[in-house]
């Protein structure tokens, strides 16, 4: 009986569940991949669409891995991922993060920074658009659904804040043309503000519909460097150019004064709408 309750101990605990909990959705991730992409490339799809495909069932493998996963062992309902009141998540969350997004560029067009080259076709976007939607939904999962959601039911909601958001800016470390400041800006404007997003409505559907619209919106319509990586087909062609605290350089608008501003003005606002929600570190309860 003793080592039974040892092995629940461990295994329940913390940076257990965390661990197993990314484990397990790396896994599913990689085979969704991998599969897609073998049954796909003996069709007639253009590339483009077999991509978007991939991207839709790999992201689809992860979150059904994720409630699986921790619907057995936490023995509980997964509420992060109801479909009540997902299509309010989406449509908030795509304006919010567009919104964002789109002041972060008018900063840059404000100092004569921003020039549109071309309008370009439909077409164009869906790259970004696959891209934006596969790593939102992952993202979102691994650092709020795993780390920040465990993280917090012992920390606490701030400290979980501080540490997940630290967590994400330093992954962000490892992108091409990365600086400290870019993952500094990293952590302050994604971390804290899908941070508090998940805080505010407990659900996961409303950060990953913020983050999937700011990227989407940096990449796909105005055209600008993602978090280093390089250009992507896009609505328009720009040439983005200034002050590299304005335009982030080759970072991109992310890697930006004003998008700090911005983002964090956006998680103060609603840490304070959720603050009802906010959980106390288990030592002060």
């Amino acid at each position: 009986m003793e080592i039974i309750t040892t092995k629940k101990r461990i295994l329940n605990a913390p940076i257990t569940l965390i661990l197993l909990g990314l484990l397990v959705c790396f896994i599913a991730f990689i085979i969704a991949q991998q599969v897609t992409s073998k049954i796909l490339d003996l069709t007639l799809l253009d590339k483009n669409y077999r991509n978007l495909i991939k991207g839709i069932i790999a992201s689809a493998a992860v979150i059904g891995a994720y409630s699986y996963f921790f619907r057995k062992i936490e023995q509980r309902e997964i509420t992060e991922f109801s479909s009540k009141g997902i299509i309010n998540y989406s449509i908030t969350g795509i304006l919010i993060g567009s919104l964002l997004q789109s002041l972060t560029v008018l900063v840059i067009a404000l100092n004569g920074g921003f020039e549109i080259v071309a309008i370009n076709a439909i077409s164009n976007m869906i790259i970004p658009f696959t891209v934006a939607f596969s790593v939102a939904i992952f993202e979102e999962i691994l650092i709020r659904g795993i780390i920040f959601r465990i993280a917090e039911e012992k920390l606490g909601s701030y400290i979980a804040l501080l540490l997940s958001a630290i967590i994400f800016g330093a992954l962000h470390l490892i992108n091409p043309n990365s600086t400290l400041f870019s993952g500094v800006c990293v952590a302050i404007e994604a971390g804290f503000l899908m941070g508090a997003a998940y805080i505010y409505k407990r659900n996961l559907w409303f950060p990953i519909a913020i983050h999937f619209a700011w990227n989407f919106t940096q990449s796909g319509i105005f055209g600008a460097i993602t978090s280093g990586n390089e250009k992507t087909s896009s609505f328009l062609t720009t040439k983005i150019s200034g002050n590299s605290l304005i335009t982030g350089g080759e970072f991109g608008p992310e890697a930006t004064i004003q998008a700090i501003i911005f983002c964090l003005l956006a998680s103060m606002i609603l840490i304070r709408l959720g603050k009802a929600k906010l959980i106390s570190p288990s030592w002060n309860r």
